[in-house]
This record gives C-alpha cells, structure tokens and sequence, in this order.
C-alpha cells in the first residue's frame, strides 16, 4: 500500500473507513493518519483477525479510494 496515497485522503476518506469497520474508534482513526501497518493492527485487535486478513481488508479498502 502507498502510504502516501491513503495519507493524502485520509480526512476524505475516514467516514468511509469508519463504516466498513464500525469497530473502530474515532481515535483509532486520527491516530491511524492513513498509516496502513498501524489501520490493519487496529482490524487485528477490534476483530480478532489474523495479521494476513487484517492485511488484505486494508489493501482491498485502499483499491476502493484510489
């Protein structure tokens, strides 16, 4: 994932974040800044899935911004 790109967008698209994952917190995403390692470790925790799952939500939520 291009940090830059989902970094960039970021303010834009974290209310489309926050309705894919309702588990996360607003805090979690103004802490996350579009950070991909830090959004999928977030997934890992709220829904107990493994690190390769969170991984791929996060990379298939970024192809949807683009």
């Amino acid at each position: 994932m291009n940090k830059d790109i989902i970094s960039g967008k970021w303010e834009q698209v974290k209310g489309a974040a926050q309705a894919k994952w309702g588990k996360l917190t607003n805090d979690d995403l103004d802490i996350a800044q579009g950070d991909a390692k830090y959004l999928a470790g977030r997934l890992q925790e709220r829904y107990g899935m493994e690190e390769n799952q969170a991984k791929r939500e996060v990379d298939e939520f970024q192809k949807t911004i683009q």
